[in-house]
């Protein structure tokens, strides 16, 4: 019925498969945040691996460099920095849980009926007929000819993460 080779990128995937799933239930289960955030990385890194299965080096190197290692550091600062010591649960007021709820209805109803009139054709899926090297592309634009802006962003991030520090400081 199905045609499946078994071999090692079919392990991989699985073994990616896997860690993808088994951290998102832990995700869900887990009542410690630390622990919820270590497990939504080990859905990044799940992630960052079918990525370099499907040949996008790229998008695995900035899945890893971005969410498994900047996002989950800064939710365990989040995390650290703020006080738990009085913690009240909010309660859900019914009015709230409807909006939500219809909410999300509407919305994967938009997502069904545009997805269902998209015009797919001429997406056949197949590999271009010229490859180029895109993490070269991007290198080359990015550190000849936009220099200046990815270091003035990289000082801009560096400021606002130290003043969010000194903030969280004197609050504490």
């Amino acid at each position: 019925m199905f045609d499946i080779e078994f071999n090692g990128e079919f392990a991989a995937f699985f073994v990616f498969a896997v860690l993808m799933i088994a951290g998102a239930v832990l995700m869900v289960s887990f009542t410690k945040v630390v622990h919820m955030v270590l497990s939504m990385a080990a859905v990044f890194l799940g992630a960052a691996g079918m990525f370099v299965l499907l040949e996008a080096e790229f998008l695995a190197f900035v899945q890893v460099l971005i969410y498994a290692g900047a996002v989950s550091i800064l939710m365990i600062f989040g995390i650290m920095m703020t006080n738990h010591s009085d913690s009240r649960a909010e309660t859900i007021k019914p009015l709230k849980e409807t909006l939500a709820a219809v909410g999300a209805i509407a919305l994967f109803g938009l997502l069904f009926y545009a997805i269902r009139d998209a015009d797919f054709e001429g997406l056949d899926g197949g590999t271009p007929a010229q490859t180029t090297d895109n993490t070269l592309a991007i290198g080359q634009a990015l550190f000849h000819n936009h220099v200046l802006p990815f270091e003035l962003v990289s000082v801009l991030l560096t400021v606002a993460f130290i003043g969010a520090i000194a903030l969280a400081k004197k609050e504490a």
